[in-house]
């Protein structure tokens, strides 16, 4: 009888069990379907070398890094000093993911609303900014800037599940010198 028992709950866990039958090779396969999917819908052109002028819809492929797109919406203060190593960058950012529920807000922070993001720039082990901001900063060079960036789960925020979700940030930074 014990064996019985053994074996029904074994066949119960089994059939239970969700469908683990996509890899993480598959699931990048995915998230580069959907940000094609988004440059598409939003009539995006991809560009390969940084213009003098932006197009409105004038995205830079970022060399080096996959499905990952920068689009500059304002330069700033270009009178100021620009970023440096180092410097406490406070950020503004609104969040869209690309996933199930595409082009929705999953965060948002903002000047007057509270609690903006603050961390040091190219200080990868503060958790408080993923790659992908500090890529984005670097071109954004100076204090005011504003931009949109297309960025996949590698330079992204990623949780203990290991999600491959893109997503759009809208991004806005000024440089807090002493």
């Amino acid at each position: 009888m014990k064996k019985i028992v053994i074996l029904l709950l074994g066949v119960v866990t089994l059939c239970s069990c969700k469908d683990n039958s996509s890899t993480y090779s598959s699931d990048l396969k995915k998230e580069k379907a959907l940000i094609n999917e988004y440059i598409k819908r939003e009539g995006i052109n991809i560009i390969n070398e940084e213009p003098t002028v932006w197009g409105e819809k004038d995205f830079l492929a970022m060399e080096g890094y996959d499905y990952f797109y920068y689009h500059l919406s304002h330069q700033g203060d270009t009178n100021s000093l620009a970023v440096k190593d180092g410097d406490q960058i406070v950020l503004r950012y609104r969040q869209f993911s690309l996933d199930a529920y595409a082009d929705t807000i999953s965060y948002w922070t903002t000047d007057d609303g509270g609690y903006p993001v603050e961390f040091r720039y190219l200080n990868i082990s503060d958790t408080k900014a993923c790659t992908a901001w500090h890529l984005a900063i670097k071109q954004m060079k100076y204090s005011g800037s504003e931009c949109r960036i297309i960025c996949p789960s590698k330079l992204g925020f990623s949780n203990a599940n290991y999600s491959v979700i893109p997503y759009v940030f809208d991004l806005s930074f000024k440089i807090k010198r002493h």
